[in-house]
């Protein structure tokens, strides 16, 4: 379900001066755009954008000075990536395909770990595609077959139904360096193997 978000319009003068007295009064800037509408510029509780945060929502419904399903498209931070400055919104009908980023998550104790390797995460998140309503809180990849030497791409992800890869398949999002002067359990197949295809 969409967190419902409350917001004002801003009225008056915009600009650099105008956004820091606003977010000095406990708001935050924000921009609506899209499906070829007038941009409409709006604030929101600073309190509100941590949880949208807190949540990592990506779809919200706007509510108050505008009535919108609204996709939060991109937020700007200070220099610290600790205070959000500025919120991108784009409207959204919840059937049309958004393209978004969704955070990887890393599931299992891998083999390779344990045969002395160094896990590596290449990448915490990846570009998708998929109906607004349908996007996914994260993606799941099982790491615990990975041995030291080998590694897993965005392909291996496990896509949820109607959800399409953005990021190139072949984009390597975790490995696991084998230990120096070790073989890996597929060197030592490749050996007994020699021949056999």
């Amino acid at each position: 379900m969409a967190e419902v978000v409350q917001v004002q319009k801003r009225d008056g003068k915009l600009g650099t001066a105008a956004s820091q007295r606003l977010r000095k009064s406990g708001q935050v800037p924000a921009v609506l755009y899209g499906h070829k509408q007038e941009n409409e510029h709006l604030s929101i509780d600073r309190k509100t954008v941590e949880l949208i945060l807190r949540h990592h929502s990506k779809i919200v419904e706007l509510e108050g000075a505008v009535k919108e399903t609204a996709l939060v498209s991109d937020l700007q931070f200070d220099p610290l990536g600790i205070e959000v400055l500025h919120i991108d919104l784009q409207r959204v009908d919840m059937n049309e395909r958004v393209t978004v980023t969704v955070p990887i998550q890393f599931k299992g104790d891998p083999a390779g770990a344990k045969q002395g390797g160094i896990v590596i995460e290449n990448a915490h998140e990846v570009e998708i595609s998929c109906p607004a309503v349908a996007i996914p809180d994260s993606i799941a990849l099982n790491v615990t077959s990975v041995n030291a030497g080998e590694n897993r791409t965005a392909g291996d992800l496990g896509l949820p139904e109607n959800v399409e890869l953005v990021t190139p398949a072949d984009t390597v999002v975790f490995h696991i360096e084998k230990p120096k002067g070790a073989k890996t359990a597929a060197d030592a197949d490749g050996e007994e193997g020699e021949g056999d295809e």
